[in-house]
């Protein structure tokens, strides 16, 4: 099962997973595939700094990304700005008042915002001068093209640049910009989506951008027959996020209300909202996002000033064991989300269900 794209990363498997967990990234790496470590919940550099330092220890070897959040900087941006004095007051009253309502605890003392520094653009530039510290052979970046001079900094490095896109148009606005790798990310995915499925949508970037620009599917692949079917629309592999958040050693001290929620989830208990972080995203439906579509909830406010306005909400709700009250981003495959499987074991059953697909192909080609 190789493509051109394993050569270009020196990988066995056309597998690409991004995950918040450094321990499930380097197993799916050292399964062959491509682990790439989401760095938007480090506020510490010194901490990025640690954990990359273990992922060089800990994946035999074998390469890693990491994938960072650079948005279009913010003018109100700045080290004598304010951003939380933006924050309108009736916002942070109804976050108060949903939480009291739905009963959620309180964060241990000492306790507050993790990740929310990820997602200004001063930090995550900070994010890519760490990871070219060490040894990723790739830098991607969930909110399209990063600044052209962070490109130049990762090529000269030798490091390739991914870039998400949910059009053809953005797509070909990436390579212009000197991305390598496009990511096609259908309707369907976890997180940050455009408007569009990912069968409309892979056959369409792969078209615009050309035979030369690897292009990987995204958006509710959870199978191998998922996978199958990407590369049969022209993808050279695909990009994998919400499959790992309930495998064996996907671990963040998190309360155990997130995986029993995702377990437990259904392919329509999902929701495409701005309340996570400002800009579209897809979630897991729950007392919490439906709070938000009720007639008094504000409107959401723009990145990146919801997410300073949810960050305890959701750090609190995601620790707690209620999977009622929980805010994570997932993709429609939550709905064969439905056992705890480790890394390994997950990758393997991928390709034998690839293998088992194209086998089928075959036979109907030849019958």
């Amino acid at each position: 099962m190789r493509t051109p794209i394993c050569d270009v990363f020196g990988i066995e498997r056309p597998i690409f997973a991004f995950t918040p967990s450094e321990k499930v990234a380097a197993a799916v790496s050292r399964a062959g595939g491509l682990g790439v470590l989401g760095a938007v919940r480090f506020n510490d550099p010194d901490e990025l700094d640690q954990t990359l330092n273990w992922l060089d220890d800990n994946t035999d070897g074998k390469p890693y990304g990491v994938d960072v959040v650079m948005p279009m900087k913010m003018p109100t941006e700045g080290k004598s700005v304010d951003l939380e004095a933006m924050i309108p007051p009736e916002h942070v009253s109804f976050v108060d008042r949903t939480l009291q309502q739905l009963g959620v605890p309180p964060l241990p003392e000492g306790e507050g915002r993790e990740g929310v520094l990820g997602w200004l653009h001063s930090i995550a530039r900070s994010h890519v001068d760490i990871a070219l510290a060490h040894r990723p052979v790739l830098i991607a970046n969930a909110l399209g093209s990063p600044p052209v001079d962070v490109i130049e900094q990762a090529h000269a490095k030798s490091v390739k640049v991914a870039a998400l896109a949910g059009a053809a148009k953005h797509a070909l606005s990436h390579v212009n910009n000197g991305v390598d790798v496009i990511v096609a990310q259908g309707y369907e995915a976890g997180g940050h989506t455009g408007e569009i499925a990912g069968m409309v949508l892979t056959p369409e970037i792969v078209d615009a951008v050309g035979p030369d620009v690897p292009v990987l599917g995204a958006g509710g692949i959870g199978t191998g027959r998922q996978m199958a079917a990407s590369l049969a629309l022209g993808a050279q592999g695909v990009w994998t996020g919400s499959i790992w958040l309930t495998v064996e050693e996907y671990d963040l001290s998190a309360g155990v209300g997130i995986r029993d929620a995702f377990l437990r989830a259904g392919s329509s208990d999902t929701v495409r909202t701005r309340i996570y972080t400002g800009k579209p995203a897809r979630l897991l439906k729950t007392k919490w996002t439906e709070a938000w579509e009720a007639e008094d909830a504000p409107e959401p406010l723009p990145m990146p000033l919801q997410n300073l306005l949810v960050a305890d909400a959701h750090n609190r709700m995601n620790r707690g064991d209620d999977p009622d009250t929980i805010s994570m981003p997932v993709g429609q495959i939550v709905g064969r989300m439905n056992e705890v499987r480790p890394v390994a074991e997950v990758m393997d059953r991928l390709v034998a269900e690839f293998h088992e697909a194209v086998g089928r192909l075959d036979d109907v080609a030849g019958a």
